[in-house]
């Protein structure tokens, strides 16, 4: 029997919550209801109280409930909750999570839903789930599905809604497989942009052939970070960080920023990389007018990766910023690293036919990349573009070379 925890505010969302329970248990499962209301009482009994939750947050319900505010009251509610699913989910006491409210009680649980691991069921039913997502998402696989109504009530439209959200955290409750559990001799991580592709598919099937299983992360900013947060829990076991456009992006504020924390976290842990800096000769910068030039670039070699991405190739001076950047994110590093410099460009845009081929920024790339890299870092450069058959090779190799050393 699985079990599925409702988390959900019990002053206000009782009915549902109680109705969701029946839901699974009528699957054949079993319910786990956390309150995590605060100031009104809940009008049925929960499994896991108020007063739990504040007390594993570090305060207590009655100084809470003293003048009482969201501000005041949400870090001990956000803290317990997350303290108490993470406890449960660890001892095997539940299956799969499923939370519902509006845009308060959205923006309370989805960071405790963000805290659970990869692969484990989590679903948020939201009145909010219509717009955008990505703050009550983040980097984790969260499963938010619209109220269309408000929830507030039960009735002909919102028992299906609700039967539905219930249904879908029982369902992927069922599911056996386990992410952590790979027959492959290991787990490589590799970043990817559409400007490498060609390059990252050889590099798929060089690694699959050698017996390795690899997960490719879109490079766009939440695909990197969500990279090194299976890095943290233990998924992947080695990188080949192919696509470095979010470190541009990232120096210029533009489409593919990453945070902070991108490209130190397999130098911190020390798991075996190979680094290119692909795609980050160029910014994306989205555009609200497609095909309009934004101001500052009309100096720059430029292409449309859409109507509404503009990529403008990065001049000598700003190519240093970058590489100032990596060089600064790579000295967490302390070994067990090879940094690979394609000389005859970083992406298929900048390669010979590319719209931004300019062999004289590449070179000044090259030496900005030297003078920034740590001597913790192996530094190797080949004559050959990024997506080149034999520089795929040779990196994949490489790593390999590393992994089983």
């Amino acid at each position: 029997m699985k079990t599925i925890a409702i988390i959900a505010t019990l002053d206000t969302k009782a009915d549902e919550a109680g109705f969701m329970r029946q839901e699974i248990e009528s699957l054949g499962g079993k319910a786990l209801i956390i309150d995590i209301g605060v100031v009104g009482n809940p009008t049925i009994e929960a499994d896991v109280s108020r007063a739990e939750i504040i007390e594993a947050g570090g305060s207590s319900l009655s100084k809470v409930l003293v003048n009482p505010t969201r501000e005041k009251s949400n870090p001990f509610v956000v803290a317990g909750a997350t303290k108490i699913l993470l406890d449960l989910q660890r001892s095997g006491r539940i299956h799969g999570a499923v939370a519902l409210g509006g845009t308060q009680g959205t923006s309370t649980c989805a960071p405790v839903l963000q805290a659970l691991p990869y692969g484990f069921p989590k679903v948020m039913l939201s009145t909010a789930a219509s717009g955008d997502t990505s703050p009550f998402v983040g980097i984790k696989d969260i499963t938010m599905m619209f109220a269309v109504s408000d929830i507030l009530g039960l009735n002909v439209f919102s028992r299906k809604i609700l039967a539905n959200a219930a249904a879908c955290a029982w369902g992927m409750a069922q599911v056996e497989r386990d992410i952590t559990k790979s027959t492959a001799k290991g787990v490589i991580g590799m970043t990817n942009l559409g400007v490498l592709t060609q390059g990252a598919m050889h590099a798929v099937a060089l690694f699959e052939r050698a017996g390795y299983d690899v997960i490719t992360f879109h490079a766009i900013g939440a695909g990197g970070e969500a990279m090194e947060q299976m890095m943290k829990e233990g998924i992947i076991t080695a990188v080949f960080d192919y696509a470095m456009g979010e470190i541009a992006d990232g120096v210029f504020g533009v489409l593919r920023a990453s945070g902070p924390e991108r490209l130190t976290v397999a130098g911190k842990l020390g798991l075996p990389q190979v680094l290119c800096p692909g795609g980050s000769e160029h910014l994306g910068i989205l555009v609200g007018d497609p095909n309009v030039v934004p101001p500052g670039y009309d100096n720059h070699q430029t292409v449309w990766h859409s109507p509404y991405v503009f990529v403008p190739r990065l001049k000598a001076d700003e190519q240093a910023r970058v590489a100032e950047a990596i060089g600064e994110r790579l000295s967490h590093t302390t070994g067990n690293a090879l940094f690979l410099m394609p000389l005859r460009g970083v992406s298929s845009y900048s390669a010979k036919g590319g719209a931004l081929f300019n062999p004289e920024l590449d070179a000044a790339y090259w030496d900005a990349l030297q003078r920034v890299m740590p001597d913790s870092v192996t530094v190797e450069a080949l004559d050959l573009t990024a997506e080149d058959p034999t520089f795929v090779a040779y990196a994949v190799g490489k790593l390999i070379e590393m992994i089983e050393a």
